[in-house]
């Protein structure tokens, strides 16, 4: 999961400098300054998700962790990869929208 989210946080940072020369064009396009946002938001999500993933590892990795910590874990960490494919799937529309205007 990790590995997905280094590789979600290169993408939106790509994304970044692929739209701020094309924002500063045409500062007041709306659908450019959401994709500004998104991909920031993306930035923020992978930074909030590493924590997230991080804290789980902790506490499952307790010598006394017992089974149902370790099972409510895996179900959390399952729910995480896959908000993490969803953003890493919507940084990847933008990419594309942003390269069909270059």
């Amino acid at each position: 999961m990790n590995k997905e989210l280094e590789e979600t946080e290169r993408e939106a940072t790509e994304g970044l400098n692929l739209v701020r020369p094309i924002l500063s064009s045409f500062p007041d396009n709306t659908i450019l300054t959401q994709f500004f946002a998104s991909l920031n938001n993306v930035l923020l999500f992978v930074e909030i998700s590493k924590r997230r993933i991080q804290i789980t590892v902790n506490r499952i990795s307790r010598t006394e962790a017992i089974a149902e910590e370790i099972e409510e874990a895996g179900e959390d960490l399952g729910i995480e990869l896959g908000r993490v494919l969803e953003a890493k799937m919507s940084v990847k529309r933008i990419i594309a929208r942003l390269r069909e205007l270059q």
